[in-house]
């Protein structure tokens, strides 16, 4: 099968190789290379040096791009990445990849649908005759079938704390980002291989996917992406600008706990300073982790008001192209819910962060935010979500430098947002004893 990678330089294979011996410091990061081609696919790279080449197509195929009747086809997009092509059998693509020590793996959210190849530098030619045939799948009606329990197994996988998330979502936005990236039961075995190709045809474009890569040449990775065949369809699958509604999204089940997802309006990415003064406020309001210690940070402190019960707490805070949630992840015993709720959502609702709590909050951040540029695994999926949403990638010292940028007003003008919206409850477990959104108010 012919390939439209380019060969790589002898030369920088021997430099590649010499590299292999020399780990990167922590904390160092590579420039990045952007540059978007004339088919309108965006590229980037970064860091050609390393011995471990890792490249990533990302398209806007993630759930919100789902109608009523597609609900669960971007989940059964990222099953079908180990699945036959139009061109490669599944068997033939698993032999290959393996064969030179490489994995091909697919991962997606409510914004897009991924496909990332790793493979050795030397091993990269194989590893991109593969992953560009991802972007023509086959769907097999009984490749389908064969997996269908890997679907139900996946569907066990995920936790209740996860459910309570999806279904805060629901609630929030109904609609678009209110669509759960796992297929809802009622779907399962009804979406045929047609409307598969279908959401394909419509989804997968050029002008709003992106070919990103580390470990790899910038030229090289152009040559690929310039000539990646998308599939044939209208490409009119666009998905529609979310509104935050509010309300409740539940489900009874048995047992004595109950997790419970409160969250009000946050920031959208199209709103870089807003969305960087929520990620402040998200890690401020966490607190200090201490393994086995007590919970601390505004969050922890509201739980132990609410007794001597243990509660477990988490900040949530989701940023989308054109909407954002935050919130809280909260799990207790049945009887003792009500009142941790009541006591966390009187923290979410003060409106008020410390200065002191937005210094630590933005030097927690700016150290993640190394950390990802710093781990090529990292890497791949920082400069994947920017290159798909901003068609542009920011330097780590750009990104660090606008997060001192953010002061603390514009913090605490995020808590205002959080405590002047309009909140969305998302429970699963025991719910006697948890409260509705209205009586949140």
């Amino acid at each position: 099968m012919a390939c439209t990678a380019s060969k790589t330089p002898l030369l920088r294979a021997i430099s590649k190789r010499g590299y292999a011996v020399c780990p990167r410091l922590v904390g160092d990061t590579s420039p990045i290379s952007v540059n978007v081609l004339d088919n309108k696919l965006v590229v980037a790279t970064a860091d050609a040096s390393v011995p471990v080449s890792r490249v990533s197509i990302v398209l806007r195929a993630g759930s919100r791009h789902e109608a009523y009747d597609t609900l669960g086809a971007s989940h059964l997009l990222r099953l079908a990445g180990s699945l036959s092509t139009q061109r490669s059998s599944a068997f033939a693509i698993a032999r290959h990849i393996q064969q030179v020590g490489g994995t091909l793996t697919a991962w997606g959210d409510r914004e897009f649908v991924g496909y990332t190849v790793e493979t050795t530098s030397e091993n990269v030619e194989t590893g991109l005759c593969y992953l560009q045939d991802l972007l023509q799948p086959a769907f097999k009606p009984w490749e389908l079938k064969d997996n269908a329990k890997t679907l139900h197994n996946q569907l066990y996988a995920v936790t209740t704390e996860q459910r309570a998330v999806e279904l805060l979502h629901k609630a929030a936005f109904r609609r678009g980002l209110g669509n759960s990236i796992y297929i809802p039961r009622f779907q399962l075995g009804n979406i045929s291989s047609e409307s598969l190709l279908h959401y394909v045809a419509n989804n997968f474009t050029a002008g709003t996917a992106a070919v990103v890569g580390v470990g790899i040449d910038n030229n090289t990775l152009s040559g690929f992406a310039q000539n990646l065949q998308f599939p044939n369809g209208s490409g009119s699958g666009k998905s529609h600008a979310s509104s935050y509604y509010g309300g409740d999204a539940r489900k009874d089940t048995s047992g004595h706990r109950a997790v419970v997802a409160v969250a009000g309006e946050g920031a959208a990415v199209s709103n870089q300073k807003e969305a960087l003064a929520f990620a402040i406020l998200n890690h401020a309001v966490a607190g200090h982790p201490t393994k086995y210690g007590k919970q601390s940070g505004i969050f922890g402190e509201a739980a132990a008001c609410a007794g001597d019960a243990p509660v477990s707490v988490k900040s949530l805070n989701a940023s989308y192209s054109d909407a954002g949630l935050f919130g809280f992840v909260a799990s207790a015993d049945a009887k003792d819910i009500g009142k941790a709720v009541d006591f966390l959502v009187r923290a979410l609702k003060s409106g008020s962060i410390a200065e002191k709590d937005v210094n630590r909050g933005k030097a927690a951040l700016k150290a993640r935010v190394i950390s990802s540029y710093a781990s090529d695994s990292g890497l791949i999926r920082m400069i994947a979500r920017q290159a798909s949403l901003n068609r542009t990638v920011l330097e780590a010292d750009a990104l660090v430098a606008a997060i001192d940028g953010i002061s603390v007003q514009q913090v605490q003008a995020a808590a205002k947002k959080v405590a002047g919206s309009k909140l969305s409850v998302g429970a699963i477990g025991h719910l006697a004893h948890v409260p509705y959104a209205s009586d949140l108010a």
